[in-house]
């Protein structure tokens, strides 16, 4: 059986109505809740993009969260990117 890395990244680019309703402001929260690290951006064509490293476990219920987002965000598409843990960053900020 393989076993799963205690550490992880990924990057999500969320789609849907997610900008305008917190969505940025609750995913940084989300992920410092969690203990893990990286940024949040809004992107030009109206999506959300993040890049978070942690704990594999963390890192699956921000995952998990994504695809709901705060109250008042429609996600419709989460588009998910499995990385390496490179440990770069030290906090969780909006870009």
């Amino acid at each position: 059986m393989p076993t799963i890395p205690s550490h992880a990244r990924i990057r999500l680019i969320v789609k849907g109505r997610v900008q305008g309703v917190y969505f940025r402001a609750s995913t940084a929260q989300q992920a410092r809740h969690l203990g893990l690290t990286g940024w949040v951006m809004n992107r030009h064509d109206g999506s959300v993009e993040l890049v978070a490293e942690g704990r594999s476990d963390s890192i699956e219920e921000l995952i998990a969260w994504c695809r709901q987002g705060p109250p008042g965000a429609r996600v419709d598409e989460v588009d998910l990117q499995r990385h390496g843990f490179r440990g770069e960053f030290t906090e969780f900020r909006i870009r």
